[in-house]
This record gives C-alpha cells, sequence and structure tokens, in this order.
C-alpha cells in the first residue's frame, strides 16, 4: 500500500480503499459535508458512515459536491438496531439511499448484532437481517455486505450462508486488538475494519506509543494507523480538522519493524469504549 487510495480485495473480488474516513460523531449534515469534502481533496476515497450518526445526508452532499466520480468513491452505510429484521433492514437501506442520493452502497453492514442477553431469539434476528442484505446485494443495489461488531458466535451462524459476510468492522486499537475475533475473520477470509482506529482516553498519551513514534518520526495518530494496516486492517479515523485528515494519511513513508508490531499487538488494554457485543442495551 503506498497512499490511502489503495485497496484491499474482498471475498467477492471487489476492492475497498485501505484507509476510510470515519464520520462517527461528526454532528450535523454540514459538518459531515465539509469533512468528507476536505477528506477526499486530502486523497480518501473511502467514507464511513451509518443512519444512527444522522449524517448521511451530509455524506450524500459531499459526494455529490465533491468533484470525483461516484464510481471511484465507496461509500458505506450501516443498518441500526431499531430496524433488524428482514423487512425492517429493506426499509431502512432505502431511507439510507434516499438520505444519501445514491443508487447503490458499495458497503452495507449490520450495526450491532442482536445478542442473547436480549433476544431469545437473537440467531433467527440476526439471519433475518442477513438475509435482506443478502437480497439487496444480489439485486445490485449493494456491492458488498457485512456486519459490525460481531463477535465469532454471532459469526458462526452465518456461516453456512449461501454469501457470507464479507466485512467486520470492530473496535480496533492498540490495547484493543480482539485478537479471537480478528483470527475468525483471517480463517474465513472476511476483512476487519477498525472503527476507533486511534482508540479513547490515554490511547494516544500512551509511553509505550510515544516512544515507538518518536522513532519514526510521526504522530502516535499515524502509529495507530499503520499498525493497523500492517495488521492487514482497513482502519477508519476520523477529524474534522483538515491537518489531523491529511496526517492521518501521511502513513505510507515507513514501515514498523516486526519487533515494533509485537510490542504493539501484546500492549495491555489502555483506552477504549466499555461496549460488548453481548451486553450492550441500545
Amino acid at each position: 500500500m503506498k497512499k490511502v487510495s489503495d485497496k484491499f480485495k474482498l471475498s467477492n473480488g471487489y476492492e475497498i480503499p485501505c484507509v476510510g474516513f470515519g464520520t462517527w460523531q461528526i454532528n450535523g449534515d454540514e459538518t459531515a459535508k465539509n469533512a468528507a469534502i476536505n477528506a477526499i481533496k486530502a486523497g480518501y476515497r473511502h467514507i464511513d458512515t451509518a443512519a444512527v450518526y444522522g449524517n448521511e445526508i451530509g455524506v450524500g452532499e459531499a459526494v455529490k459536491n465533491c468533484g470525483i466520480k461516484r464510481e471511484e468513491l465507496f461509500i458505506t452505510s450501516k443498518v441500526w438496531n431499531t430496524m433488524r429484521g428482514y423487512e425492517n433492514t429493506l426499509v431502512a437501506f432505502d431511507e439510507s439511499i434516499e438520505k444519501l442520493g445514491l443508487e447503490y452502497l458499495d458497503l452495507y453492514l449490520i450495526h450491532w448484532p442482536a445478542s442473547k442477553n436480549r433476544f431469545k431469539n437473537w440467531e433467527e434476528i440476526n439471519f433475518e437481517t442477513w438475509q435482506a442484505l443478502v437480497k439487496l446485494y444480489k439485486e445490485g443495489r449493494v456491492r458488498a455486505i457485512g456486519v459490525s461488531n460481531f463477535l465469532p458466535h454471532h459469526l458462526e451462524a452465518l456461516m453456512d450462508m449461501e454469501i457470507k459476510p464479507m466485512v467486520n468492522q470492530i473496535e480496533f486499537h492498540p490495547g484493543k486488538m480482539q485478537e479471537e475475533v480478528l483470527s475468525f475473520c483471517r480463517e474465513n477470509n472476511i476483512l476487519v475494519e477498525a472503527w476507533s482506529p486511534l482508540g479513547r482516553g490515554a490511547v494516544l498519551d500512551n509511553e509505550i506509543l510515544k516512544d515507538i513514534a518518536e522513532k519514526y518520526k510521526k504522530s502516535v495518530a499515524q502509529i495507530c494507523i499503520k499498525w493497523c494496516l500492517q495488521n492487514g486492517v482497513v482502519p477508519l479515523p476520523k477529524s474534522v480538522t483538515p491537518e489531523r485528515v491529511k496526517e492521518n494519511a501521511d502513513v505510507f513513508d515507513f514501515e514498523i519493524s516486526a519487533d515494533d508490531m509485537k510490542i504493539i499487538n501484546e500492549m495491555p488494554f489502555c483506552g477504549g469504549s466499555p461496549l460488548h457485543p453481548d451486553s450492550i442495551d441500545f
């Protein structure tokens, strides 16, 4: 990989840019529009949004007004938890497409799995939601389909399907590598995407990462992003600050050594979200 628009290949042969621009917590359509346009100007060709983010209209305006051909962009959205199930998911997809002003999505994800702590029929709910994504995929309305925040026991129920998940977007950053999920996805040819690749709280102030960043003359954020890439994971950094958006894309002129990768891989938890797919209450 030599630039943010270089691509990984999904299991169905469709290609996905190796770094995406995340839009979680970028509130308001005008702010999202401007942020996404700035990202595209900085070289990003992959924009990640979701119904629950409340900024699909803004992302759609960015796609429309950025000056880049639609087919050169990779746009992701996700079905929210309140719209799980076959019919609801089809409705949710139509709503997202309308807000985005697009004829198709490059990737559509189930945002969170239904889990056994909330639903006795959690496997059935996930199965029916997945069936809706398969229908959309077969109709050509989305080029690739996947899941988000799914653990192996959530994924296993979908592994016998005619069309399997192509992507699993999870929280992934130094101190929270989720090795069990990563290994399962690698074994089943599911590409992992990293939401919150820079972590939260103390991650960017971690002394181990600061020392490694100093060694390579890079920021801790750049080390986190490069670490994701060298693990074969697509990072989705976000920022509304143009300088940081550019900095997050400037990670292709160095390699983290095997020894330093091992140090980062083995870091204990040092900051991140408290969210767990089997204990969320939303």
